[in-house]
């Protein structure tokens, strides 16, 4: 209880005055009631008094790192340590507290200093690892290797000559600063010299280490020699096969052979491709021997043959045929939910031709019992169902799913529905925690029915995905892949509302933040949900923003204990993490969001700009270094080549999403620009305006204005070349709606009206004739391009057509840019009343003076109060239309709809209508909150008046 803290640490404070103690206690308390500010000058009160007891110390501590002020946890203990010299607690925590800031220069200091107190090797080795931080760190990549690290190794160095190195650390470390020297040879000596010896915290580490070397030093033999070694101690593992191979190709290419009476310091060496053939299929006979089943030398062979075939060179070695070998494979292991990935890799070497025999001869593998008539033969055990499993995921990889006609599809989908229920009497014993064996014939089917839904349209196929879904999803409550492909399924259909629980259940952690936060951040504000929208993105920006906190802390645990080589790791992931595109994306999307929720509602404009700290000359994302962390590949999938997620479509992806995240923070700066354009009074000439005033500012619009202009181009670029995603690979951006609904023009003349406004502003009425026409035709023109928008966003969002349900997201998404765009026309329209105001109060007085001769009042006012008021009655159309969908939606009744032409059974018609229900409670929460924004916006308008 933080208030009850307090109460104690002033009756303290009461008895004794300087117990410093207390008082930081008292600061920790108001820190964690909000009162930040008292709790900041109570705990510099302490701290200026420099004091040297450890409670205080680590009290203030504390507080700092709660304040997120770490650095001025080292200026608390530069102090202590000047005090206390000669204390090591002290100077172990100044050390840790420059960890934390990144002052690698002084953490040398700090460990030679704390080395030369207490003479122990970690201190000592703390300054050699903080030697190769500043190496790293260092721009300069010559004055890296030519100052920093040469000083880290000589300092390991004469702990060497002096036979003082004692622990696996301390070689992992010199083993590290030889091998950023690039000095491989000398690395490759350590590590097989008496030094060597003590790398035994992980297995084959030494191994390891000696083969990454042979590689870098191009020693071959020595590299082949090494893993034959290995492989003939452990023939299942993988990784020495791939280097055995590489090893002899690289042998073969330079005709090496043999020097006469010597040998690799590995052992013998196979340097010829009969060599290599004979020492797979000799693993491959031991493995008949040994008492476990290995999957890696029948993998070796199938990985031969795919290597001599890219070298032409297959035939001759008589390795047998990859269709045979595969069909081996299966028989032996086709019961391992491993079979299908171990296989999908060495497909390409069957020939189309051979594609049907294979899968029939697959088929004919499994047990045979006599059906009844017209009935399924189904599994009797789970291995049987799981060899089953593999063959239809290798049959679709082999494309036979995807040539089915309509109907064909529909019979696959009943097939795979029957296999999925009739499994589940496999696992009446499973936890809820625990999947059911048959859950991928459900997610199969979920495929097939997608597939049908892409190439007809027709949405009875993903209402049918959705229902199977949700009953997998009832009988696998812990299913992730069931999960995520409902949350792409409802986000497609703009349904919002059930994906924030399926996303919570799935139970994200850390990282996954961000590899998967791009599922939920992307569609959460794009539907309308702003609740649900804040709060996903609240979620990812508390994960990233603790980051760099968590960081620091795992870089002092490793310090603390000797894992010196995550280190840079650990600085890499932070880096990564600051990089991320799904950072700066939810970090600029956050700011957009609660601007449209609350400048011009509950505070101004100006203070929201205010209170978010934006400035628009200051561009925070580093656009070079953006790294997307996200996993495409999340949702599972077994489609052929062709059609699966590929590298290129990363990269188209990321493409679109640069340049929609450019737009979007182009349009954040404008709008904090717009507020920076503090309105002068009375009309001056630009010309005296001075270089960091008024003008200056302007030119800031002017310029993100030409890089808006530049970056729409780009999307527009990008639009014309109509990319298609797969479905279960990265969803496409918002910036087609964009670019087609309307929006992009609103807003873009939206803001180039602020800059006609400046200039009328800036010289006076009298002289900007043709502006103010300007600004007339601009303000008509924009109330119509809000009309034609508003026109793009009218329809049912459910259409129900003999019984068949049919909805319109589009809509839905229309409606939010309208939002977006009329609320911004709105800040501009409110800048605009703030120049025209005076204008006009001045004309007026000058009115009062002259009354003979009375002066017209400018067309420009006119104008502008016809646009305020066009405005008003667009927003109230909107408004009915908005209403009018709440009801259509409320008055459609589920349970009415038909559903026996399906030939449901009445637990499919449950699920279904589950699924439906859901979309509809969406779609009406969405209406709900853009309602409820738009009157707000309403209010506003009806505030501006001349």
């Amino acid at each position: 209880n933080n208030k009850m803290a307090i109460q104690q640490a002033d009756k303290l404070l009461k008895k004794h005055k300087d117990l410093h103690c207390a008082k930081v206690l008292k600061a920790i308390g108001l820190q964690r009631t909000g009162k930040q500010d008292e709790a900041f000058v109570l705990a510099q009160e302490v701290a200026a008094l420099e004091p040297t007891d450890d409670n205080s110390l680590q009290a203030l501590t504390i507080l700092y790192r709660e304040m997120h002020r770490p650095e001025l946890v080292t200026k608390l203990y530069e102090a202590a340590v000047k005090k206390v010299p000669s204390s090591e607690e002290y100077h172990s925590h100044l050390f840790m507290a420059y960890a934390r800031v990144g002052e690698y220069k002084k953490m040398q200091q700090a460990g030679m200093a704390l080395y030369k107190i207490v003479p122990k090797n970690p201190y000592y080795f703390w300054s050699v690892m903080s030697l190769i931080m500043q190496s790293i760190s260092e721009q300069n990549e010559n004055l890296s290797k030519t100052m920093f690290l040469p000083l880290a190794e000589r300092m390991v160095e004469k702990m060497v000559k002096e036979d003082k190195i004692e622990a696996e650390a301390e070689v992992e470390l010199y083993y590290m600063i030889l091998e950023r020297l690039g000095k491989h040879k000398e690395a490759l000596d350590v590590i097989r010299g008496k030094l060597g010896e003590k790398l035994t915290s992980e297995l084959q580490s030494r191994e390891n280490k000696c083969m990454a070397m042979y590689k870098k030093l191009s020693k071959w033999p020595e590299c082949n020699a090494l893993s034959k070694r290995l492989l003939l101690k452990n023939s299942d593992d993988w990784q020495f096969y791939l280097t055995y191979f590489d090893s002899v190709f690289h042998l073969i290419d330079e005709a090496w052979i043999p020097p006469e009476g010597e040998q690799s310091v590995e052992g013998e060496v196979d340097y010829s491709i009969e060599q290599m053939a004979k020492f797979v299929l000799d693993r491959i006979a031991e493995e008949s021997e040994s008492t476990r089943q290995l999957r890696g030398p029948f993998l070796a062979k199938l990985e031969l043959i795919r290597r001599l075939r890219l070298r032409g060179c297959n035939d001759e070695y008589k390795l047998g045929e990859p269709e045979e070998l595969m069909f081996q494979y299966f028989k032996k292991f086709g019961d391992k939910p491993c079979c299908f990935t171990d296989l999908k890799v060495f497909v390409d070497l069957l020939s189309p031709s051979q594609y049907t025999k294979f899968i029939n001869r697959l088929l004919g593998t499994l047990p045979q019992h006599e059906p009844s008539e017209g009935k399924l033969v189904l599994p009797t055990d789970t291995r049987a169902l799981q060899r089953h499993l593999c063959i239809i995921q290798l049959s679709r990889l082999l494309g036979f799913y995807h040539v089915m006609d309509k109907n064909q599809k529909l019979d696959a989908v009943r097939e795979l529905t029957l296999r999925y229920r009739h499994g589940l009497q496999f696992g009446k014993s499973c936890l809820k925690t625990e999947l059911q064996f048959s859950d991928y014939y459900c997610l199969f089917a979920a495929h097939v029915l997608i597939d049908l839904w892409i190439e007809t349209g027709e949405e009875d196929a993903v209402w049918h995905s959705l229902m199977l879904l949700e009953e997998g999803l009832s009988n696998s409550p812990s299913n992730a892949q069931f999960k995520l492909l409902l949350i792409r399924i409802y986000c497609v259909l703009g349904a919002f509302e059930p994906v924030v629980d399926l996303y919570s259940s799935l139970d994200a952690k850390h990282i996954q933040h961000d590899t998967i936060g791009y599922l939920l951040t992307r569609y959460a504000e794009s539907l309308g949900q702003y609740a649900a929208a804040s709060q996903s993105c609240n979620f990812a920006l508390r994960f990233f923003h603790s980051n760099q906190k968590d960081t620091s802390e795992y870089i002092i645990q490793a310090y603390k204990y000797g894992a010196f080589e995550k280190i840079p790791e650990f600085i890499a992931f932070r880096n990564r993490l600051n990089n991320s595109l799904h950072f700066a994306q939810v970090r600029t999307e956050r700011m957009l969001l609660d601007l449209l929720l609350e400048a011009d509602i509950s505070t101004s404009l100006e203070e929201s700009v205010k209170s978010m700290s934006l400035n628009p000359e200051e561009d925070d994302i580093p656009w070079n270094d953006l790294c997307d962390n996200r996993d495409i590949t999340v949702l599972f999938n077994w489609d052929p080549k062709d059609r699966d997620v590929s590298e290129e479509h990363r990269k188209l992806s990321l493409e679109e999403e640069t340049i929609w995240l450019l737009i979007r923070s182009l349009t954040l700066r404008l709008v904090s620009g717009l507020t920076n354009l503090s309105h002068t009074v009375e009309p001056k000439n630009s010309e005296k305006t001075t270089e960091n005033g008024v003008s200056s500012r302007i030119d800031t619009i002017r310029s993100l204005l030409q890089q808006l202009e530049v970056a729409v181009d780009s999307g527009k670029k990008f639009i014309d070349r109509k990319i298609q995603y797969p479905f279960l690979g990265p969803p496409p951006s918002r910036l087609a709606v964009f670019l087609s609904g309307g929006s992009c023009q609103c807003q873009t003349s939206s803001f180039y009206l602020i800059n006609d406004i400046y200039e009328m502003d800036t010289h006076g009425l009298e002289e900007t004739a043709e502006i103010q026409e300007g600004i007339q035709n601009s303000l008509k023109s924009l109330l119509e391009q809000l009309k034609e928008m508003f026109s793009k966003s009218k329809g049912d969002l459910i259409e129900v057509r003999n019984g068949h349900f049919k909805t319109h997201s589009g809509i839905l998404e229309n409606l939010v840019f309208f939002a977006e765009t009329i609320s911004l026309s709105l800040w501009v329209t409110s800048y605009c009343s703030g120049v025209l105001r005076p204008f006009k109060s001045n004309l007026q007085k000058k009115k009062k003076k002259k009354k003979d001769t009375p002066t017209a009042m400018p067309q420009v006012f006119t104008v502008f109060s016809e646009y305020v008021f066009g405005l008003q009655v667009l927003l109230s159309n909107v408004i009915d239309h908005i209403r009018g969908l709440e009801v259509t939606l409320t008055a459609l009744k589920l349970e009415e709809l038909s559903l026996e032409d399906s030939l449901l059974s009445e637990e499919e018609k449950t699920f279904t209508k589950t699924a439906q229900g859901k979309v509809q409670s969406s779609y009406k929460q969405s209406l709900q909150e853009l309602g409820e924004l738009l009157k707000k916006r309403l209010d506003t308008i009806k505030k501006l008046k001349l």
